[in-house]
Formats: C-alpha cells, sequence, structure tokens
C-alpha cells in the first residue's frame, strides 16, 4: 500500500467536494462523510442506506457501526453539512434500505475501493493537489485538521484507535520538526 498525506489545505477540500459535486452526488457524499467522520474506506463503502436513515425515512443523527478492521463499535454524530449532502444525495435517487449507500452503476454492491481511490485521485488532480492522495486521505485530513484546531492528541488517537500519540502525529504527518518548531516559534 502506498504512503497517502492528509489533505492539509482546506480550499482544496473544498474545491474537492465542489469537483466531486459537479461530476456525481454520490462521489461528493462519500468524500463529505469521508473528510467528516474518521472512517476508514472499508467502513464507508459497506454502509447502507439503512445505516443512515431510519425507518420514517429520516436522516439519523448519528453512525452506528461495527468497524470491520477493529471490530470495535464506533459512534458518531453527523454534522449539518453531511447530512444536507446526503438528503440531496438520497432525494434524487430512489434507494431501499438494504442498498449500499454508495452503489455502483449496476446499482447491487458499493464500489470498490479502487473506484474510491480513483475518484478521490482525479478529483484531487483537478484540485491541484500535489501530494500522494489516496482513499486514506480523508481519514487522514480530518486528524490532521482536529489536531491543527487545538483537539487534544490522546483524543484523536482514541477515535482513530491508535496504541499511541506518536503513531497518531506521524499517521497525519506531523514530524519531529514540526514539533520542534513550536518550542522554537
Amino acid at each position: 500500500m502506498e504512503f497517502v498525506q492528509p489533505i492539509r489545505d482546506k480550499n482544496k477540500i473544498e474545491l474537492m467536494k465542489n469537483i466531486l459535486k459537479q461530476n456525481n452526488l454520490r462521489d461528493y457524499v462519500l468524500f463529505t462523510l469521508g473528510i467528516n467522520s474518521a472512517l476508514r474506506i472499508s467502513d464507508l463503502l459497506k454502509l447502507k442506506v439503512s445505516d443512515i436513515v431510519d425507518s420514517k425515512g429520516k436522516i439519523k443523527d448519528r453512525i452506528i457501526l461495527r468497524e470491520q478492521k477493529t471490530g470495535k463499535t464506533k459512534t458518531f454524530p453527523l454534522s449539518d453539512n453531511v447530512v444536507n449532502a446526503i438528503e440531496e444525495y438520497l432525494s434524487k435517487n430512489d434507494f431501499d434500505n438494504d442498498t449500499p449507500l454508495f452503489s455502483s452503476r449496476k446499482g447491487e454492491d458499493s464500489i470498490t475501493r479502487q473506484q474510491a481511490y480513483r475518484i478521490l485521485n482525479d478529483a484531487a488532480k483537478k484540485a491541484g493537489i500535489k501530494e500522494k492522495i489516496g482513499t486514506h486521505s480523508m481519514r487522514k485530513a480530518w486528524a490532521y485538521h482536529a489536531y491543527e484546531s487545538g483537539v487534544d492528541i490522546t483524543r484523536i488517537q482514541s477515535i482513530l484507535n491508535h496504541s499511541s500519540p506518536r503513531e497518531t502525529l506521524r499517521y497525519i504527518g506531523i514530524t519531529q520538526d514540526e514539533l520542534d518548531d513550536i518550542y522554537m516559534g
């Protein structure tokens, strides 16, 4: 697996959202949910409409799922911009509850990890992002921006299910030189 970077520039994130939205609402929702949830791509792609929508057809306040990699239960709230993106996407498509949220054009299965990679990489190139970007960049970007906004690294570590703060810092691309600069700055 190739090492990918978080998307550090918030303007590039917004540009990617716009590019994806113009091309395909499904891809826009994938990115918007991914960048706001810290989920791994495997967990994003296994989501079904029923994981997002309650029995009355309303978007749920929280997503609760069992992480594929760790087997741990994860629960998190949906932000307003994620809810709005999902509502727009679902209003333009006729899904039943068992449908994968990120259905392929064939409709029965979710898009593949490779398709998601190509979609995100293409949008990143169009947005002028030079760093290596992949499906994991969404999760890394979430963590990077949480760290940059002052969230304690141990809380980010816990959300990502990492074993140490050092692992989390390395994961989001914070180097020892950057940490040293804080002391010198």
